[in-house]
Parts: structure tokens; sequence; C-alpha cells
């Protein structure tokens, strides 16, 4: 591939921020690089020739999203709807982390590294803007777990304070908290909610009745991963606020499928993984605090550079030590990927896709029980459900093992099968896995 071929799609991949070395590094990567990185190239540019042509809220036909699709590099025979827990990242993605990566380990010095400095920045205030966020208010971090490690680590909390947590957390948002009450006395509630909800007040209810004087923090999954409902997150954080409580927000199935907005949602704490639906490198997430509450919550990790971090915001939650600095780089990249298909446009398409499941399942599988509401609004990508008379773990092993269907098998109050959709999956794709699991249910 021509050097200043190479040079412009890593300037485009990089929202026009790379290091000379970078580039140098790509050019030693290989032949096979070069192809993907060369096909990576004509893909976005005609994905950004096709948004040109449509409004934001226009809905694009199905060979766009096969378009999409081709900036992945996703095995052909595997129909992957894991999104829940790992996604594949764009092949731009994939180019920077190994261009920066090789970049490092062919010159370790402090100078040469001093660049990610400039590139971590980058990656924030991309964040940021992502997200409906200031700069000051979003620290990088490895992933949703450490996120809410340092907000479950961070509260100043005893005997004789409350926190409310809804039952479907994650542990890391759930059992984490039951950890810290032992040691340190308070009380920690949980709340449950109806299996199949049919409004959001029947979601709300149970948190407003769980509520008193000596609740200090709401906390709750955006959306479940184990069932795959969706909360009513503005009007919990609302409703906690109303009480004089901080609410927090665990945004793993929410980030980067989701139209976010923090400001909007009014959060105090917004926590996610780059890994997942956010498409982006594994061992980044993000970490909000908001402006006004940072000073009231406590650091979990400290070292070089904490004098400086902690003059500036949510920083001081991100002084991690030794890191991989390409995966923070490459955060970057990725909200870049983001913003050539469009916020609205993956958000929209996330639902589209899980509703076709939903609705393809219902029609052909009779008698299969949905934990996932169909209603949009209350839920998001994650979809859950088993049908009549299966048994989920086998299914999900047949599943991939016969039919290259990847997915997960959920267990206890929502036994079921989890298939979680995202834009490298096509209509297609849909209908493959609901003929797959017809054919074994």
């Amino acid at each position: 591939m021509r050097m200043h071929t190479r040079r412009k799609f890593l300037n485009n991949a990089l929202g026009g921020v790379v290091a000379s070395a970078s580039v140098s590094s790509f050019t030693r990567a290989g032949s096979h690089d070069s192809i993907r990185m060369d096909r990576e190239g004509e893909i976005l540019a005609t994905a950004r020739e096709k948004l040109e042509e449509v409004s934001p809220s226009s809905v694009v036909d199905e060979s766009y999203w096969k378009l999409v699709k081709e900036s992945f590099s996703l095995n052909s025979d595997l129909l992957f709807m894991h999104a829940a827990n790992l996604c594949p990242s764009p092949i731009s993605v994939q180019n920077q982390l190994l261009g920066l990566t090789l970049d490092v380990d062919q010159d370790p010095s402090a100078q040469n590294r001093s660049k990610f400095s400039g590139l971590q920045e980058l990656s924030r205030n991309m964040l940021a803007q992502f997200l409906g966020a200031s700069p000051n208010e979003i620290a990088i971090v490895r992933n949703t777990s450490a996120a809410n490690a340092t907000v479950v680590n961070g509260l100043d909390l005893g005997p004789g304070d409350e926190v409310v947590l809804w039952d479907q957390n994650h542990p890391t948002n759930s059992i984490s908290w039951d950890v810290r009450a032992e040691r340190y006395g308070f009380t920690v509630k949980r709340v449950s909610t109806p299996a199949n909800p049919e409004s959001h007040e029947e979601l709300l209810a149970p948190f407003e009745a769980a509520l008193t004087p000596q609740t200090k923090l709401v906390s709750f999954s955006h959306v479940s991963n184990i069932s795959g409902v969706k909360l009513p997150a503005t009007r919990l954080c609302e409703m906690a606020h109303s009480n004089g409580s901080y609410a927090m927000v665990d945004g793993a199935q929410s980030f980067g499928c989701l139209e976010v907005d923090l400001h909007g949602i009014g959060c105090d704490f917004y926590t996610g993984s780059a890994h997942k639906w956010f498409l982006g490198p594994r061992e980044a997430g993000v970490l909000y605090v908001r402006e006004s509450t940072v000073d009231q919550l406590w650091p979990t990790h400290v070292g070089v550079g904490w004098e400086n971090a902690v003059k500036n915001g949510a920083r001081k939650f991100e002084v991690l030590g030794q890191r991989d600095d390409a995966a923070v780089a490459a955060v970057a990249t990725t909200v870049r990927f983001h913003h050539t298909i469009g916020k609205q446009r993956i958000a929209a398409r996330v639902k589209e896709l899980a509703t076709a499941l939903k609705t393809g399942l219902k029609e052909r599988l009779p008698g299969t029980q949905f934990h996932t509401p169909f209603r949009p609004d209350l839920s998001g990508g994650v979809v859950v459900c088993l049908p009549q008379g299966s048994d989920a773990r086998e299914l999900f092993s047949r599943l991939y093992e016969e039919h290259g269907v990847a997915g997960a098998a959920m267990g206890g109050a929502f036994t079921g099968i989890r298939l979680c959709p995202h834009i490298y999956n096509t209509m297609e794709d849909i209908d493959s896995v609901i003929q797959a699991v017809e054919s074994l249910a």
C-alpha cells in the first residue's frame, strides 16, 4: 500500500492525531495487515459517503449494514451474539492497537512514550463528548468492575447508612457492596422488580418504597445483563436526588449501544467497559463522576502522578500505575468509528435487531418464555429467553457447536439463552439464528 494512502487512513481513524512512529510500525506489519487496512479505509470512506447522502434520522438500507459488518474481522461462519460479554473491535481499532503496541516494543523509552499523554487526553475529550459529560468528569479506567470498585470503596459510609441496589445488578455492583458493608457496618437493601414489566411505573415503585432518610446511594444497572430489562435511569436518578441520595448507573450494557447523555440522565456516577457494546479495546473502561461529586469520592489507587491528577477532577481516579497505553489511545479511535456511523443510528439498529430476534423467536417458537420485555423503552440489546421444553445450557452449547451461534446460558430466576446482536450483525444473521434455535428447541 502506498505510504500516503496509509497515512491518510491512519489520520482519519485517529481524528487527525497520529505519531509518525506508529506509521512506520504499520509499514512493517506485513502484507496481510496492509490488505486489511486498505479494505477498512475503503469501507469507512464509503460509509461516510452514504451518511452524507441521508439525514441523521433517516433509515439506511440493509446493504449499508452489510458494509458495516465488513469493518470487522469476524469469521464468516460465526454468528456472534455475545455483545453483553465481549465484542470484536472494528479493524481500525485493531490496527491502532497493533501499531502503537509495536511502536512501544520497538522503543520503550520515556521519550517515545511521552506521546501517550496527548493521546490519553484525546480519548478523554472524545469520550466526554460521546457521553454528554465534561472531560474533567471522565476517568479512563480498566473496565466496569474497576470503575464500580472505585465508587464502592470511595464513598464515606458507616453504621446507620443504607445503600439501595437492584437485585439484578452485576456482582461487581452487588456482592462488592456486601463485602464492604461487612467491614464498615452500613446496610445493603435490594430491590426486586416485577418479571415481564409493562411500564416504567412498575419498575420505579419498588425503588421508591425502599428509600428512607438513611439511604445514601441508589445503584442500578442501566440494562440488566441477566434479564435484558432496561430501567428508566433519568427518573430513578431524579428520585434518588429528591431523597438526598447519590445515584449510580452501571452502564456495562448501555455504553456504546444506547444514546447515553450523562448530564441528561443526571447520575452522580456512571461506569462502563470499552470491550462490550462500545466495540473498543480490552483493558479500558470509563468512570464518570459528576463534577460536584468528585470531592466526595475517595480514590482506590494512589501512585505516581497523584499530585497533578488530584487537581484535575476525575483524573484522580485513574492513577493506576503502568497500563496498556495503546488501549487507552484506541478509545479515541473507537469513538471516531461510532461517529462515522452515528450514535442515533447505532442505537436504532441495536433495537431493530433485538426486536427482530424477539419477534422471530416468538412467531416461530410459540410458548417461548421471554425474560426481556418486547417494548423498546423497557429493553436494550440484551435478549434472554427459553424455548419451551429446552435446557438452557445444552441449547447454548449446541447452538455454537452445530450452528456457529455464540451466545450465553443464563441460570437462576432468568434461566435461558442470552443472545445480544450488534451492528456487525445483519438481518440475515438474525434469520439464521432463529432457524438455528428452531432446529434445536
